[in-house]
């Protein structure tokens, strides 16, 4: 599902490219400018709630940092639970953890080992597609708790990074929305 066409346009306006960043050659995808936006950051919102309401979620999950800034008021909006999707060490207690493959190593990300309930609904929101090996360590993460993966919904989709077709085995079906993809 791509956004409605005026909703697309709101969204990419509030969007800013920001060259040789991290690194030379990099275009990273400013989202702050749609953040302090409260129509647009709003106009989202309501669109992630009408993916939980269409795909029957409990809970949705953040993956950090900026996945965080998105989920928690659509949680809220739709009335479910939120749950963060950490970098390891990040949270207290008993968590459970998944390793996932970078360029150049390996990462792993965490969520509380209470946090999903056998059979919950989930949809995991973030605002960038990319390579998607965070995606896809969080939906095995979600399988691993016992939980359903509803859903995966981001703002932006990199389309030109193939994310989509690294996540297709492990979405196993469940579907893949990108608001906007470039």
């Amino acid at each position: 599902m791509s956004a409605p066409t005026a909703l697309r346009e709101l969204l990419l306006s509030r969007i800013s490219d920001v060259p040789d960043h991290p690194q030379p050659g990099v275009v990273f995808k400013d989202i702050t400018p749609l953040l302090a936006d409260p129509v647009a950051f709003g106009a989202l919102t309501d669109a992630f709630v009408d993916l939980c309401a269409r795909f029957r979620v409990d809970k949705v999950v953040g993956l950090e940092a900026r996945g965080f800034i998105l989920a928690a008021p659509v949680a809220v909006r739709a009335a479910v639970g939120f749950v963060p999707v950490r970098k390891a060490g990040k949270l207290p207690g008993a968590t459970l953890g998944q390793a996932y493959e970078l360029e150049y190593g390996t990462a792993e990300i965490e969520l509380h080992a209470d946090a999903l309930d056998p059979g919950d609904r989930v949809l995991v929101i973030d605002d960038v597609l990319a390579t998607g090996g965070t995606a896809e360590a969080s939906l095995q993460l979600i399988r691993r708790a016992g939980a359903e993966v509803a859903g995966l919904a981001v703002l932006l989709e990199l389309g030109f990074l193939a994310g989509r077709q690294r996540l297709e085995p492990g979405l196993k079906g469940a579907p893949l929305e990108a608001l906007i993809t470039v």
